[in-house]
């Protein structure tokens, strides 16, 4: 009798597909300034649960020091990543601005907040070397 197989927990279906997409997410403020605080980081992290939700993603990690902040985000393929962290960004700083702005505005001027580059990288899953020796190993047909 084999083993009853336990599906991953981070595996997702859709109607068509069947996946599992984290990106890890690196944001800084404008000029790289330290305008985080605990309280500042907090609010950031329910305001980017809540963009994330509504893209029916899933922010499964966050967090910061004074000069940057780290996502965890598991997203469905339908999502593009860039329009995703377009939303995350520009949704925060609203926010943030609005709801900090004496603070704010002791750090960042100009109606900027985030730096408009960003660092993504995909990860989870096996080792590239590990994908990349299955996918070689696999047979032509024929």
């Amino acid at each position: 009798m084999s083993p009853r197989w336990e599906p991953h927990p981070d595996i997702r279906r859709g109607r068509t597909v069947v996946y599992t997409l984290h990106a890890h997410l690196v944001f800084t403020p404008k000029y790289r300034r330290g305008v985080f605080t605990d309280e500042l980081l907090r609010r950031c992290e329910e305001i980017m649960i809540e963009v994330c939700d509504s893209f029916g993603a899933e922010l499964v990690e966050f967090n910061g020091e004074h000069d940057h902040v780290h996502l965890l985000v598991h997203y469905p393929p339908k999502v593009a990543l860039s329009t995703l962290v377009n939303s995350l960004k520009g949704v925060s700083a609203r926010l943030l601005r609005k709801e900090y702005s004496a603070h704010v505005r002791r750090y960042l001027w100009g109606g900027h907040f985030w730096s408009p580059s960003y660092f993504a990288a995909s990860c989870g899953g096996a080792p590239l070397s590990i994908i990349k020796e299955y996918i070689e190993n696999q047979k032509r047909p024929g």
